[in-house]
């Protein structure tokens, strides 16, 4: 075991990390996309002195 300084105090670590196994990430275009559509704010008709305009 490796022997840590903290604030000047020398202990030696008890604990040893888990391994996790590694996990490959994916990308989806197609359900990211599809969300991005969803959570977008529904469009706004807007009139101003008879001209339209969509927020």
């Amino acid at each position: 075991m490796t022997t840590l300084l903290y604030r000047g105090q020398a202990y030696t670590q008890n604990t040893v990390g888990n391994q996790k196994p590694l996990v490959q990430l994916t990308y989806r275009r197609h359900t990211y996309q599809s969300r991005q559509a969803e959570a977008q704010a529904p469009q706004v008709q807007l009139t101003y002195r008879g001209v339209r305009y969509s927020r």
